[in-house]
C-alpha cells in the first residue's frame, strides 16, 4: 500500500477546504486554511509524508496551483464539467466536496484538465485584457454614433471615426442641433476610444515581440487568412498544440462542433457546444468570414459548402480548416507550405 497522501482540495475566495486520505480510503486528517499564501505554506509544511492534490478549476486556481506544485509530490487541477461525483450527490458542501475530490485522485478517476505553464498563462490574461479594451472600444464608437442620431445630425459613417473628419464634424455642426453637453459627451467618448484603441494596440505590440513565442506566432502568421491576433490567439489559448491527440480534439476544444446524444441506434445532433474555448471561437469565426478573401484554399471550401445552402456551415468549415492548418504548422515546427495539386 502506498505511503503517499491524497489530498482533495475545495478552493474558494477566502478559505480552502481539504480532506487528505490514505491509499486505502482511510481519512488522514481534514479541515480549512485560508487563501493566502503565508497560510497556505504553513500548511503544505504541515505534512510529515509525500502527498497528491487535486484541485477543481476556478478563478482562483491558478496562483495556488503554482504556489502549492513545488511543494507537492503532485498536482492536478479538475476538469469542473466532468467532476460529476460533485454534483450527483444529494447532500453537498465543502467538506464533502473535498473529500470527493480525494476519493477520484486516489481511485484514478480525476478528470485531469490541462493547465498552461505559468508564462503561458501570464501573456494569456494580458491578451484578454486586451479583447477587453477593444469590447469598450466598440462602446464608444456606438456611443457616438447614437449620440448624433439622437440630434439628428448628418454624418458620413464610414468617415466618422477618421481622427480628421470627427475634428471637421464638430466645427461645422449646427449648434442649433447640437447643444454644449453634446460636443462633450463626442469628445470624451472620443477621448476614451482613442485611449482604449492606443492601450489594445501596445499590447498587441507587446505580445508579439515577445520572444518565448515570437517564432510560434510569426510561423503561424504563413498562413493566408491567419493574422497576427488570431496567431497569438491560438498560441496563448492552446498552449501546447500536442496535448490533443487528434484533429476532431482541437475542433471541439475551439468550439467549432456540435453537441451529440446517441442512444439505442438514434443519432442527435444539437447546435454548437456551449463547452469550449469561447476566446479562441470567436476569434476562429472572425477569421474565417474574410480568410476566404486572402486564401484560395480557404475559398474553395467556402464555396463548396455554401453550395450546400447554409452560410453558417460555410464558416465553421472554413474554421475548422484554419485550425487544420494551424494544428500542422504548430506541431511540424515547419513553415506553411501550400500543396500542388497531383
Amino acid at each position: 500500500m502506498s505511503t503517499c497522501l491524497y489530498v482533495g482540495l475545495d478552493v474558494h475566495k477566502k478559505t480552502i477546504s481539504w480532506c487528505a486520505k490514505r491509499g486505502d480510503g482511510a481519512v488522514h486528517a481534514q479541515g480549512k486554511v485560508a487563501a493566502n499564501r503565508r497560510s497556505l505554506a504553513e500548511w503544505a509544511e504541515s505534512f510529515n509524508e509525500p502527498w497528491i492534490g487535486a484541485m477543481e478549476a476556478t478563478l482562483f486556481t491558478g496562483w495556488i496551483y503554482d504556489f502549492l506544485k513545488p511543494r507537492a509530490a503532485e498536482l492536478k487541477v479538475a476538469h469542473p464539467l466532468m467532476l460529476r461525483a460533485i454534483a450527483a450527490s444529494k447532500k453537498k458542501n465543502d467538506k464533502i466536496d473535498a473529500s470527493k475530490i480525494a476519493d477520484c485522485l486516489r481511485a484514478d478517476l480525476l478528470p485531469e484538465c490541462y493547465m498552461a505553464p505559468a508564462e503561458i498563462r501570464e501573456m494569456r490574461r494580458e491578451l484578454r485584457f486586451r479583447n477587453l479594451l477593444v469590447g469598450e472600444s466598440v462602446k464608444m464608437k456606438n456611443k457616438i454614433s447614437g449620440v448624433l442620431m439622437e440630434v439628428g445630425a448628418e454624418y458620413d459613417k464610414y468617415r466618422l471615426h477618421g481622427r480628421r473628419y470627427f475634428s471637421e464634424l464638430l466645427e461645422t455642426i449646427d449648434p442649433e442641433i447640437a447643444p454644449p453637453s453634446v460636443h462633450r459627451m463626442l469628445k470624451t467618448s472620443r477621448a476614451h476610444m482613442e485611449l482604449f484603441r492606443a492601450g489594445s494596440k501596445a499590447l498587441i505590440k507587446q505580445l508579439h515581440e515577445d520572444p518565448r513565442i515570437k517564432l510560434r506566432v510569426e510561423r503561424l502568421q504563413t498562413i493566408k487568412g491567419v493574422g497576427e491576433t488570431l496567431a497569438l490567439t491560438w498560441v496563448l489559448e492552446v498552449g501546447d498544440p500536442k496535448r490533443f491527440g487528434r484533429i476532431g480534439q482541437a475542433y471541439s476544444y475551439c468550439g467549432l462542433t456540435s453537441a451529440q446524444k446517441e442512444s439505442a441506434g438514434q443519432n442527435k445532433r444539437g447546435p454548437i457546444s456551449k463547452q469550449r474555448n469561447k476566446h479562441l471561437q470567436k476569434m476562429l469565426i472572425e477569421a474565417a468570414k474574410v480568410g476566404p478573401h486572402w486564401n484560395p484554399q480557404l475559398k474553395a471550401v467556402h464555396e463548396r459548402e455554401l453550395q450546400k445552402g447554409n452560410k453558417n456551415r460555410a464558416t465553421l468549415a472554413v474554421a475548422r480548416k484554419l485550425v487544420a492548418y494551424m494544428m500542422a504548422v504548430d506541431r511540424s515546427c515547419k513553415n506553411f507550405q501550400e500543396r500542388t495539386p497531383v
